[in-house]
């Protein structure tokens, strides 16, 4: 299951700049880093700069705690260092 999540994570990031030059909001980007990578409150603090409907920040609360509690934290360096390399590639 886990490389499931981050086979699915990569894909959504590779969606995002299908296409495109590589430049992705730097909003989608911060998002994806906090997501991995910071706390539940970051996260959900970060998603309420954008969003403040409660459903959707619930959403974002319960994304998250998934996310932690299915990942490890080597799971969650792979996932980012994938998308450090897509990002970085001459395909792009």
């Amino acid at each position: 299951m886990k490389p499931a999540s981050a086979l699915v994570l990569l894909g959504t990031a590779l969606l995002l700049i299908l296409g495109a030059n590589c430049d992705i909001c730097p909003a989608v980007k911060k998002d994806v880093e906090i997501f991995m990578k910071g706390t539940l409150e970051e996260y959900v603090a970060y998603v309420s700069r954008f969003q403040s409907n409660p459903l959707v920040l619930n959403n974002a609360k319960i994304l998250k705690q998934c996310i932690d509690a299915k990942l490890t934290e080597e799971d969650k360096d792979l996932v980012l260092s994938g998308l450090d390399k897509v990002y970085a590639s001459d395909l792009c």
